[in-house]
């Protein structure tokens, strides 16, 4: 299992469009994918779930994944925040 914590920098935060490109991600991936912001714990997978996260700018969240493909899917998903969801900013 991966434990991290991650920030999120784009300016609009995980909004619709920047959850969408993150749900279609992680559902590439067989590995069980979970964000979490203080007590809430959804499913990456989910697009409600990550919605109701209400993440803005400058939130820290923690991603936790476990499973075979762990390793890609980390490396994936922190580089797609760190670029910032491809949003021209």
């Amino acid at each position: 299992m991966i434990t991290t914590d991650i920030c999120i920098i784009n300016k609009l935060g995980l909004h619709a469009r920047a959850t969408a490109k993150l749900v279609a991600l992680a559902s590439g991936f067989r590995s069980s994918i979970k964000l979490t912001k203080g007590s809430k714990t959804v499913d990456a997978k989910n697009m409600m779930g990550v919605l109701m996260l209400g993440a803005g700018k400058g939130t820290t969240l923690g991603l936790m994944i476990d499973g075979d493909d762990a390793e890609q899917a980390h490396q994936a998903i922190v580089d797609l925040f760190n670029r910032r969801f491809d949003e021209g900013e």
